[in-house]
């Protein structure tokens, strides 16, 4: 043996006597070091591997057909579970299309981390033409909370500590984590891997309020003729049931559950006042918002939908939030279980007294608009087409006998009407559109539910909000998910009676599917349902069956209004509607 092949074998018993790691093995380890139990994605170049590593390493891939509804499944997941859901996709327009949930999760606030691939920087810098060359990172940064590249596999585990921590700590969001495919494939020593790794401990410490500012509020609400609090979900978020409906009772403040709040106290409460929202909110003059905002969904507390006199307490762990549209009489900065916690401690017995002629002025508009809502209901019941309370009433009838299943809900009218006719018994188990009014969270929001809680889950859908994410039937049936599709399919945008234009197109607000056909094509079990006896009958069949389904409901194409409940939000310019 020549003394320079001893060299080449001396030189391979040394590699082959080191162990070595990888971007990608990294990537799974720092994921399982820090108890990710699911990632949802799309699989291609370059993480089709760290998929499959990932699953077969006891991770859960939850595979989809678009990026999109896997992102608003892994901000679902956050919201659920209080930890970052974490969304896996490819480069450049994998990585675009997932833009849209990440975006939407960070103003939503929930936790969420978009994990994707990306080319080389030497490549995209000089803009050499690169596979699906795109500076992701800079594109990421107007959209996220934060965002962060790792260019070295020995840095993967500090940017996955550093996107755990920032989606999770203070204000919810979403962060973007860009991983090139050389960093994913580079080979290091396998030790120095390992060290490189760690777990986030406490990511969302507690922040307890100052209390000269409990006792500010304390002050104001004791001295309230017609106090109100508002309840957002944010303080479904925080998980302090006990402590928020404690506070409620002992008091004795109406409250308002905002959509995703509902649950947070039953909906049938002696003191929520969600069937007299308006005049609750035009008369209220202390207002306590526990995690919720004065955006655009509460008229940005400008009268004369509020009383132009009304004083705002605020709960919120974001102090920049404070101010945004209304002067903060007493803010209480914190997380909401620590201010809802100390609030009991501070408040004493009788300290807060609601008047009986508030309670009173309440209920007896409370009672009128449940009597004129009972009429419509009743109407409905017969009414041929189907009306859409005829269905949503069948809906609510059968979700009463599963208050465990969780509800999704997207569209216009399928959001408005549901949203007022179905009510919530347990708290996080409504998920909608939220605080961007986006649609296509639909599929993806329930796929999370089910995947998280292995609960049955319906998910009620205008059929045209159900066309942004349809597709995700093959992914409900490929997994196998409790999920009961109901589209409320009125033929249309809004409606579907518009007439079709002198050169014979459709409409621009017309559809038209049968989309019980659908998900027969996959595996799963279709109903058409033409009256609400048929809805009940068949959403009761498929929850007791607890597999994919879907109930395509034939609403009469008449019923409907133009952009649901915020119609005003349409310029009126000179434009004349046919």
């Amino acid at each position: 043996m020549t003394i320079a092949s001893l060299r080449e074998s001396e030189a391979g018993d040394a590699v082959n006597a080191t162990q070595l790691t990888d971007g990608i093995h990294l990537v799974v380890d720092a994921l399982k070091l820090n108890e990710v139990e699911a990632v949802y994605g799309v699989v291609g170049i370059p993480i089709t591997d760290l998929a499959r590593l990932a699953q077969a390493s006891g991770i859960r891939f939850v595979g989809f057909r678009h990026e999109s509804a896997a992102g608003h499944a892994a901000a679902a997941a956050g919201f659920l579970t209080g930890k970052p859901g974490i969304c896996l996709t490819v480069s450049a327009p994998g990585f675009l299309n997932g833009l849209v949930a990440l975006a939407n999760a960070t103003v939503n606030c929930f936790p969420m981390v978009q994990i994707s691939g990306s080319s080389e920087r030497h490549l995209v810098d000089l803009q050499r033409g690169d596979y699906e060359e795109m500076d992701q990172l800079a594109a990421a940064r107007q959209f996220a909370k934060a965002a962060y590249r790792v260019h070295r596999a020995e840095d993967i585990g500090r940017g996955i500590a550093r996107a755990i921590r920032t989606a999770v700590s203070g204000r919810p969001g979403g962060v973007y984590l860009d991983i090139p495919a050389a960093v994913l494939g580079e080979v290091i020593d396998a030790d120095l891997g390992a060290a490189s790794l760690w777990r986030v401990v406490d990511p969302a410490p507690r922040q307890v309020p100052d209390a000269a500012a409990l006792d500010r509020a304390i002050e104001l609400l004791a001295g309230a003729q017609r106090p109100l609090v508002v309840l957002g979900k944010g303080a479904a978020y925080a998980r302090a049931d006990d402590e928020i409906r404690q506070f409620v009772e002992l008091t004795g403040v109406p409250y308002l559950p905002m959509s995703m709040a509902k649950g947070l106290l039953p909906d049938d409460h002696p003191q929520s006042v969600a069937s007299t929202r308006s005049l609750a909110l035009r008369r209220a003059d202390v207002v306590m918002l526990v995690g919720a905002r004065l955006n655009w969904l509460l008229g940005h507390g400008d009268a004369p939908q509020w009383n132009s006199g009304a004083k705002f307490i605020q709960v919120d762990i974001a102090s920049t939030e404070l101010d945004s549209n209304q002067p903060i009489a007493a803010p209480l900065v914190g997380d909401v279980g620590s201010v809802m916690r100390a609030l009991l401690e501070r408040t004493k017995p009788g300290q807060i007294a609601v008047p009986a002629s508030w309670r009173d002025e309440l209920s007896a508009r409370s009672a009128d608009n449940v009597a004129k809502m009972a009429k419509r209901l009743k109407a409905a019941e017969t009414a041929h087409p189907m009306k859409f309370l005829g269905a949503l009433q069948a809906i609510r009838d059968v979700l009463r006998e599963n208050p465990r299943a969780y509800v999704v809900n997207e569209g216009a009218n399928a959001l408005d009407l549901a949203r007022n006719t179905i009510g919530m018994q347990v708290p996080r188990h409504r998920l909608d559109s939220g605080t961007w009014g986006v649609m296509g969270i639909g599929l993806g929001f329930a796929i999370a539910a089910a995947v998280e809680s292995g609960d049955p889950v319906v998910a009620i859908e205008g059929d045209s909000a159900f066309g942004f994410s349809g597709m995700e039937l093959e992914t409900i049936c490929r997994y196998g998910l409790p999920i009961v599709t109901v589209v409320l399919n009125n033929s249309g945008v809004y409606r579907g009676d518009a007439a079709a234009s002198a050169a014979g197109d459709p409409a621009p607000t017309a559809l038209r599917a049968q989309h019980d056909l659908m998900i027969t094509a996959f595996g799963g079990k279709g109903y058409r349902a033409t009256t609400p006896d048929e809805v009940t009958t068949a959403l009761r069949e498929a929850l007791a069956l607890g597999k994919p389904a879907l109930i395509d409901c034939i609403i009469d194409p008449a019923d409907g209004t133009e952009s649901g409940n915020i119609a005003h939000l349409n310029p009126k310019g000179i434009t004349v509607k046919s």
